[in-house]
């Protein structure tokens, strides 16, 4: 260990870690981004991995000639019971001891929290839910997430899965939604398998015989494609069940949403429209915004897992 500690640090700097690249970004005490850097992920290498996140903090801090705080969001979360990562889907960190590890190759505490409570902390930090105190952070890209921050901080929960949504069941499923699809945790329908670009084509595969991914099949309803704006319309349902029960569960100040399939307008206008319909009570006006700063809020909100520079 170096024995460098984040004492009189003046930057932060956020770690990123991917299944295919890691990136890194430094702020400064305004969250104004300073440098950027990324680098392929060592797959299936513990040891890689965690000389590729220390190399890119020594490049930044060698640039900037500071000291930093480190904060690093993972596909995955670290036990309260055991201190080791648990439900990665960078499945050499699993039964690791990764932040101890990481905190002891960088000679500083490191934090680490789930990359979707990052992009959860980055945009009620600075972004889209600046000032709100409970914000739910939804993802809907390749697959599916959810992260939870509470005033500007991860809530993990003891457990170590607060937020974790898209493993949790389709709710009223219908007869055709059950058992549903197979999940790679084990369990069958979850969100992840209908609330994602992958499951978006999938569903749309087996209406219609026609194999297209999700990114084409939103482009293909917003030309009026009528099977795509009926699958379109099936996702938009399924997405307002599952939004309903967190509503019902934690009534967040306001949903922020990232991933691909977030960029598409018309959620935005029809989801005030369906929340209503499976909200106790018959109304939510929950917002719903796009995160501020799209793909980079998980690498911002992993810097800001120090909310003060020590």
């Amino acid at each position: 260990m170096s024995g460098q500690t984040t004492s009189g640090a003046t930057i932060r700097i956020g770690i990123d870690l991917g299944g295919t690249k890691i990136e890194a970004l430094a702020i400064d005490g305004s969250g104004k981004e300073l440098l950027r850097y990324r680098v392929p992920t060592p797959r299936e290498d513990y040891a890689g991995t965690i000389a590729a996140m220390w190399g890119l903090v020594q490049r930044i801090e060698q640039e900037t000639g500071a000291v930093a705080t480190v904060g690093a969001g993972i596909p995955g979360s670290v036990s309260g019971r055991t201190g080791l990562v648990k439900n990665a889907n960078s499945t050499w960190l699993n039964g690791m001891p990764f932040d101890r590890d990481l905190s002891e190759a960088m000679g500083r505490e490191v934090r680490v929290a789930n990359d979707a409570n990052c992009l959860a902390v980055s945009e009620a930090s600075d972004g889209a839910a600046a000032g709100q105190k409970v914000v739910f952070a939804v993802i809907l890209g390749t697959g599916c997430g959810g992260g939870v921050a509470l005033n500007g901080q991860v809530h993990a929960g003891i457990n170590g899965v607060g937020g974790e949504w898209g493993h949790n069941p389709l709710p009223w499923a219908s007869g055709d939604e059950i058992p549903g699809p197979d999940c790679y945790c084990g369990k069958n329908g979850c969100l992840e398998t209908w609330l994602s670009g992958t499951g978006l084509g999938r569903d749309f595969l087996a209406v219609t015989g026609r194999e297209m991914k999700g990114p084409e099949i939103m482009a293909a309803c917003d030309a009026g494609d009528a099977d795509a704006i009926a699958a379109v319309e099936r996702l938009e349902d399924r997405l307002a069940r599952a939004l309903a029960h967190v509503v019902n569960i934690l009534d967040p100040d306001v949903f922020v949403f990232g991933g691909g399939l977030s960029k598409a307008e018309r959620i935005y206008r029809e989801l005030p429209r369906l929340l209503p319909k499976y909200v106790f009570g018959g109304e939510c006006e929950t917002p719903l915004v796009q995160a501020k700063f799209g793909d980079s809020s998980g690498v911002r909100g992993a810097a800001w897992l120090w909310p003060s520079l020590g």
